[in-house]
């Protein structure tokens, strides 16, 4: 090789620099050299090239690499400043596509990098131990900076699908007296049925600036519902849905489908707009939005998340078919799931939440707010990086939804803001109210109950609170119109178990010590014995997410 001099007649520096020009430097100096210029590529995209490689391509890789780093500090004082508008741009439809190709084009101008630090390690030089240690390496550092972003853009991509199949594309909604308000509606959705009565109705009432929320239940066998003020259905029924026995709240969905669409022009699902507007006159709160999840949908949400935690306070029944259709008699139940601290994957917590067998729909509504809590409580950031597949392509699985996404962000935001915070709930019917009531509901003190609920601070420091007129509260309460009788166990006296707190024993014995079974329920039940069973099983009402 021929050396170049400078005035002094020293060797020129440019042909001796072992980073540009390594084939007169030592094997350990080689070696050091290609592990600065993988760790270079890595922390700082485009300074390999500038040092030891092509420079305009450094330049150019090195303005990319800064131009990121200044969005990133942007986002990340964007999510400090105003984190809704960050979710908001992130799963924006023009904006997640934007983001996603970016993130595309990064992750392979970066793979082109290390290929080219490659290149310009010449790993014939090194000595041939290190080759496959350096390869090794240079690999992972490439799995790691390229097939990171790769995979942000994955699931990105995968976010933004099931967001447009979820939610709605139309304009978005304000809070009314400061609140968001959507109705939560269950139901089977198969292809055979036209209109689907809910099989649980639940109204989540969120605080649009702290994040405070409440659940309101509301029994699928309410009758009179009453249809909001302009409602179309109020021209039908203008006294309520009192058509008799039939006309139960769950069946406002079918009766609209079947009869009634026309008179909502360009509304998608009118049956779920008219149940949407039942139960906001019912309660006397403005609902702005719903969600119909399938049934099948969520317990395949629930087996994305890997199951839920619940301590159960008595025995659940997987129902088997109905033997007795004039008194509502099952068959031998398929399995039973037991009192205390259960896994639930989706099937299990499906039954969990709509099993009625052997106790009442307040109960079952008991249980369907446990598991709405366990869900929300259990959806932690870990679960959702390691399942979020599963579980986004689970979410698809919701029927209808008219939420805007354009503010998915905000409601995020609330989302997180409400996850830490005790939830409020109430039920029309026990333990908040006599058994009675549903059937005979007294609006009037609907509404005063559900603005007591809303105007209440959340000063507890458990999990969740229900705001229950019950004890010292009662001549309080007696004024405003019947409640509930002290919680206690359900049993033949039909009183209901209070789910109002984590601090109940599961009942898994016999009054006589004896541990309950499904072999003993199952011999009750062989025997006909349906009250013992009843009696064995009345706690199960009582739930607690863990």
């Amino acid at each position: 090789m021929t050396t170049m001099h400078n005035g002094t007649g020293q060797p020129g520096a440019g042909l001796t620099d072992p980073v540009r020009y390594p084939a007169g430097a030592s094997a350990p100096v080689r070696t050091k050299r290609a592990f600065v210029l993988v760790l270079l590529t890595l922390f700082v995209p485009g300074s390999a090239q500038i040092v030891a490689g092509d420079r305009k391509l450094g330049r150019i890789a090195l303005r990319v690499t800064l131009t990121v780093w200044v969005l990133a500090i942007l986002a990340l004082v964007l999510a400090l400043v105003d984190r809704s508008l960050l979710i908001t741009l992130v799963t924006h439809p023009v904006g997640s596509l934007l983001i996603i190709v970016v993130l595309a084009a990064l992750a392979l101008g970066w793979a082109f990098l290390f290929l080219n630090t490659l290149r310009l390690i010449r790993p014939v030089l090194l000595a041939p131990g290190m080759r496959p240690i350096i390869a090794v390496v240079l690999v992972a550092a490439t799995v790691l900076a390229s097939g990171s972003l790769g995979y942000l853009a994955y699931v990105l991509n995968v976010s933004r699908n099931a967001i447009g199949s979820i939610f709605d594309a139309g304009p978005a909604i304000d809070p009314v007296d400061g609140r968001y308000n959507f109705l939560m509606m269950g139901g089977d959705a198969g292809d055979d049925r036209t209109g689907r009565r809910p099989d649980s109705l639940s109204v989540i009432s969120v605080d649009a600036k702290t994040g405070e929320s409440a659940i309101i239940s509301v029994p699928r066998n309410l009758q009179n519902a009453q249809f909001s003020e302009g409602s179309p259905m109020r021209k039908v029924y203008p006294d309520g849905y009192n058509c008799g026995d039939e006309c139960l709240i769950n069946a406002v969905n079918t009766e609209v489908t079947n009869n009634y669409k026309d008179l909502y022009p360009g509304v998608a699902d009118p049956g779920a707009q008219a149940t949407l507007e039942a139960v906001s006159g019912t309660l006397g709160i403005t609902v702005q939005a719903y969600v119909l999840v399938d049934m099948d949908g969520f317990a395949k949400l629930i087996d994305a998340m890997g199951g839920i935690r619940v301590k159960a306070g008595g025995w659940v029944p997987i129902s088997g078919p109905v033997t007795d259709e004039a008194h509502g008699i099952h068959g031998m139940p398929d399995g039973w799931i037991p009192a205390g601290d259960v896994h639930l994957d989706g099937f299990h917590a499906l039954w969990y939440g709509r099993s009625r067998e052997f106790v009442d729909d307040y109960a079952r509504i008991a249980r369907q707010q446990c598991v709405q809590q366990a869900m929300l409580k259990q959806l932690d950031p870990g679960t959702l990086l390691t399942k979020f597949e599963d579980i986004a392509n689970a979410g698809t699985k919701v029927v209808d939804s008219n939420i805007s996404s354009s503010q998915l962000g905000s409601f995020v935001d609330l989302a997180l803001k409400s996850k830490n915070q005790p939830v409020k709930r109430l039920t029309i019917g026990p333990p908040d109210f006599e058994a009675w009531f549903s059937t005979s509901p007294d609006f009037d003190t609907i509404h005063t109950r559900v603005q007591e609920l809303l105007r209440s601070n959340s000063g507890a420091k458990a999990d969740d609170t229900f705001i229950s007129h019950t004890g010292s509260a009662a001549g309080t309460a007696s004024a405003a119109g019947p409640v509930a009788k002290p919680a206690g166990t359900q049993g033949t006296t039909g009183q209901q178990p209070s789910p109002s707190s984590s601090d109940f024993t599961p009942v898994t014995t016999t009054p006589d010590g004896t541990p309950i079974t499904e072999e003993l329920l199952n011999g009750l039940k062989a025997q006909g014995d349906e009250q013992g069973i009843r009696d064995l099983v009345a706690t199960n009402g009582q739930c607690a997410p863990l």
